[in-house]
């Protein structure tokens, strides 16, 4: 556990013991199940927290207390799985469409002992039965494709966080020419510096209106 102790240091990210053995736990078993299928490319600790977990420290930052939350395309388990960690009073339902994924999150999530729900089932599947208060998605697809997959949900999704990179206004720009941002408001809601890598990542806010 030093390593991991010592890249929470690096990034000078305090977290509580319970979850920095969560995290180390989440670490090993997201590793071993790597050796089988490709959840991850982030295989160092340095890795994990200066990429997914800073990531979802902003994010749970955005989140009210009690809110009930699906991650769509939760792949190896960010932001869904680590959100459940920083953030216990969450609900967090977890939505991965390929079904090895969807059985390593259950692993993982057994390993935890954490009580996330995992559909194995496209997103749109899960929207059209039940509600949401925010869908969040990290690497999952451009902008224009996760408005064209919520386009017929957002009367359960009251509104989208997305994690995106700096080129996320050229995505913008796309969604607006095949005119899928019509009746749709997206604000910056954080936005950070990655370390070592001299870019930024941006939290987006997207909400319908109308």
């Amino acid at each position: 556990m030093s390593q991991l102790r010592e890249a929470l240091s690096a990034a000078a990210i305090e977290l509580n013991e319970s979850q920095i053995t969560a995290l180390q736990r989440y670490c090993e078993t997201l590793w071993e199940l790597n050796q089988q299928m490709n959840l991850t490319r982030h295989t160092t600790f340095p890795l994990v927290v200066n990429r997914d977990l800073i990531d979802t420290l902003h994010l749970a930052k955005l989140c009210r207390e009690g809110e009930k939350i699906l991650d769509i395309g939760s792949g190896g388990g960010v932001p869904g799985i680590l959100l459940a960690i920083l953030r216990p009073d969450l609900e967090i339902h977890l939505c991965e469409s390929i079904q090895k994924k969807a059985q390593a999150l259950r692993k993982i999530l057994d390993r935890l002992g954490l009580a996330c729900q995992v559909y194995a089932q496209r997103a749109e599947v899960v929207l059209e039965d039940e509600r949401f208060d925010t869908v969040t998605a990290r690497g999952v697809g451009s902008l224009a494709k996760l408005f064209q997959w919520l386009a017929p949900h957002w009367a359960h999704a009251r509104r989208l966080l997305a994690i995106k990179g700096p080129k996320w206004r050229e995505e913008r720009l796309a969604a607006e020419k095949e005119r899928l941002m019509k009746h749709l408001v997206l604000t910056i809601a954080d936005r950070y510096p990655v370390p070592g890598e001299g870019w930024e990542s941006f939290i987006l806010e997207i909400r319908r209106i109308g």
